[in-house]
């Protein structure tokens, strides 16, 4: 780290100062936007229409809220089964997406076969298109299978992530070669490598990679719009979306803003969580 030198001091000097005049105002900049999503969600009818507009609220409140659960109580289908349905969905998504990277990455990386090469090309170029890319191709494929109106028709859209893989491969990279032929010398096979040595060396990786996962797949409502019909089988974010859609006029600002940061809350929490690994990635991405 080089303390000595005063590179990356454990403590604070002067010579931070200038560092700290300009991240401090960029870092109340950049959170300007989530502290105006938390004060709109709280602010009664007459602050959420005051001229001038205001920042921040004054009096707080806790009606938009009731005016959405109040609204969600009145439909067929109870936000529980959406909350339900998005937890199963989100978990299962994360933990494949995980489970599929790290073991891609490790045999992209680390074992010998033809065509990797070729497969780590493909990925890539897979970075390049977006959603509404492939979003025919998609429905064909999963109409096709027919696991139309199941938790399938969730998940399997979404467990690929080409951007994870090439993370996870990254970093699978500094892992020095001579660890893994010392382990096939002690008699470890693959699978044993992979649990063993891999996993606990890439936990910024996984990391970065369950953030990437969750963050796609909670905010998604193309498989609830595309796949499914049955609406007990529709996520929280459709749900939510939806609502915001019909209330997307003066008397319903108050529940559009209560959705979107009940959108946004899950998102940033598990941020909050894995920050320091997420963090950790980026700066060893670039390290070979």
């Amino acid at each position: 780290m080089y303390r000595g030198n005063h590179i990356n001091p454990q403590k604070f000097e002067k010579g931070q100062t200038k560092i700290l005049l300009v991240l401090i105002p960029l870092a109340l900049f950049f959170g300007l936007p989530i502290l105006f999503l938390v004060c709109h969600a709280f602010k009664p009818m007459d602050e959420l229409f005051a001229f001038p507009p205001r920042f921040y609220v004054v009096r707080p409140t806790l009606e938009n809220f009731e005016k959405l659960f109040k609204a969600s109580s009145t439909s067929g289908i109870p936000i529980s089964r959406y909350v339900f349905n998005s937890i199963i969905v989100t978990a299962l998504v994360v933990f494949a997406s995980v489970v599929f990277a790290t073991m891609s990455g490790f045999a992209l990386s680390k074992l010998k076969f033809r065509g990797k090469n070729m497969i780590m090309e493909i990925n890539n170029a897979a970075l390049m298109f977006v959603a509404v890319a492939v979003m025919i191709p998609r429905y064909l494929l999963v109409d096709m299978i027919g696991i139309k109106d199941t938790y399938l028709a969730h998940i399997l859209p979404l467990i690929a992530l080409p951007v994870g893989l090439f993370l996870v491969k990254q970093f699978i990279d500094q892992v020095p070669d001579s660890l893994i032929e010392a382990a096939y010398i002690d008699g470890s096979g693959e699978f044993r490598i992979y649990w063993k040595i891999i996993l606990p060396l890439i936990k910024p990786a996984i990391a970065t990679c369950a953030i990437l996962a969750f963050q796609q797949v909670w905010t998604n409502v193309e498989t609830s719009n595309l796949y499914i019909n049955n609406e007990g089988m529709k996520t929280l974010p459709f749900y939510l979306n939806t609502l915001i859609n019909l209330n997307n006029n003066v008397a319903g600002q108050g529940v559009a803003a209560a959705a979107s940061l009940l959108l946004f809350l899950p998102n940033f929490l598990m941020f909050l969580v894995l920050r320091k690994s997420f963090m950790n990635t980026m700066a060893n991405s670039g390290i070979k």
